[in-house]
């Protein structure tokens, strides 16, 4: 779509749809959406809107379609791909859902919850709590992500190896279209064969094909014990098959295993306050679990770890004792991404593999980018259950690590995107594609799929007036 500045007639109507005291132009109001919160990405708008309900949203949008003005919609503004920002020549207006907030009472019997797109997911997580239930998405920036991003770019998190993306999580939704019709699906029927799950298409769109308004989440029970538990072994290998040994023995009980190289233990523990070590010795590589279900699970985890190290698996072990002590555990793998900022600049990737190639890939892969770019030093972490890995290629030590990122990141990320490709994968595995992997996903992508994904879009927004220059 050619960029056209809105008219102020079209602002005027805009303004209006969103309701009174729902508009504003004040850069002070405007200024913290206009930028990831990494300082990444930026944009200018000139209007920003903050509707309050679904028919003020359908409103906004049938009046964005009358005048030909793109919309672009908002939500924790967490991401990082860029997708929530608008561009920087300031044509696209913004829509904001953290207004429309509201957590509906939970349906016990059914085991969901209804929430509007706006909600925090700290605030998901603390409704179905207190009917003992739990939403089984977690990641770091539960206290201000939204639950309508999560579901636009398919979020994952550190439970996807036994619950699922957002798309195995969302049982319905609303959601307004291009044309300012509202699609209704909002009663999360567990068996509903008419047709189409048109839902899927509106999950992982980044506001591509409408904007979701509401979201029915699936709950499941609150687990009777977490077994939290932290392991140094030799190598991703290794890690491996700890984690089938474990699958196998809690009858498919392990809700998160992450793989941590030794270098990011380290880098947490120079940059955390207050971090300790988990084990006494240094081990090349670290994997955190834990197992959700009975208190029996404990007893597996003792015995399976055990066994793991009799075999020569793991090299040490220990099992969280308490909440606090399982808390602990858990900040040194969420303190990673930011020790690794503190540490000084990187180029981030967010890749996923198939699961069985991912040890070879963690090794290997880092090899060949550390070998092709001299200096640079791979930190390859993650979900190592799904196939999920941060494959971030730190910058060479010294002053000029900034100007190096410049210099060589495009060709950087290239190569991981290849490498990845080659091994059968993903280049974004729980982020989105937003504008900063737009390129090579027209580049990598399977011809017959980009062909089906632009007609679907071409189809459902003929104008191209939804989040205009993202993913596509």
């Amino acid at each position: 779509m050619e960029s056209m500045m809105p008219s102020a007639t079209a602002l005027a109507a805009l303004a209006d749809a969103a309701g009174p005291g729902n508009a504003t132009s004040d850069p002070n109001v405007l200024s913290p959406h206009l930028a990831d919160w990494r300082g990444k990405h930026f944009g200018q708008t000139p209007l920003l809107l903050l509707p309050r309900t679904t028919e003020q949203v359908a409103a906004i949008v049938k009046a964005a379609a009358q005048y030909g003005v793109a919309l672009i919609p908002q939500g924790g503004n967490t991401g990082l791909v860029g997708g929530g920002i608008p561009p920087a020549d300031g044509h696209v207006v913004m829509i904001s859902l953290k207004r429309m907030n509201r957590i509906y009472p939970v349906d016990s019997g059914g085991m969901t919850l209804r929430a509007e797109a706006g909600a925090i997911l700290s605030d998901v997580h603390d409704a179905a709590a207190g009917q003992g239930l739990n939403f089984p998405l977690s990641l770091a920036a539960r206290g201000s992500a939204t639950i309508g991003g999560l579901a636009a770019t398919n979020a994952g998190g550190v439970q996807v190896l036994r619950h699922g993306t957002m798309r195995a999580l969302v049982a319905g939704l609303r959601a307004v279209l291009p044309d300012g019709e509202i699609l209704d699906q909002l009663a999360g029927l567990p068996k509903d064969n008419r047709g189409y799950d048109l839902k899927q298409l509106l999950i992982g769109s980044e506001g591509t094909l409408g904007i979701i308004t509401e979201l029915t989440l699936k709950l499941v029970p609150e687990p009777e014990a977490r077994i939290v538990a932290w392991a140094g072994l030799p190598g991703p290998e290794a890690a491996l098959n700890l984690l089938r040994r474990l699958r196998a023995a809690s009858g498919g009980q392990v809700e998160s295993f992450e793989l941590m190289p030794d270098d990011g233990l380290q880098l947490v523990l120079a940059h955390a306050v207050g971090a300790r070590p988990p084990l006494e010795g240094r081990h090349p590589w670290h994997v955190l679990i834990e197992l959700a279900g009975p208190a029996a699970l404990e007893a597996v985890m003792v015995e399976a770890l055990g066994a793991a190290m009799e075999a020569g698996e793991i090299g040490d072990a220990t099992i969280a004792g308490s909440a606090a002590q399982a808390a602990a555990l858990w900040q040194l793998r969420e303190n990673l991404p930011e020790a690794e900022r503190r540490d000084g600049p990187a180029l981030h990737h967010d890749i996923s593999v198939p699961v069985a190639a991912l040890p070879d890939f963690a090794v290997a892969a880092a090899a060949r980018v550390e070998t092709a770019f001299p200096g640079s030093r791979v930190m390859a972490f993650g979900h190592l259950g799904d196939g999920n890995l941060h494959f971030n290629v730190r910058v060479p030590a010294g002053p000029d690590g900034v100007r190096w990122a410049g210099e060589h990141g495009p060709a950087v990320t290239r190569m991981v995107h290849d490498l990845v490709t080659e091994a059968g994968g993903s280049i974004s595995a729980e982020h989105g594609i937003g504008t900063l992997k737009r390129a090579d996903l027209a580049r990598l992508l399977p011809p017959a799929r980009l062909a089906m994904m632009r007609a679907i879009k071409h189809a459902i927004d003929p104008q191209g007036l939804m989040n205009p220059g993202k993913i596509l």
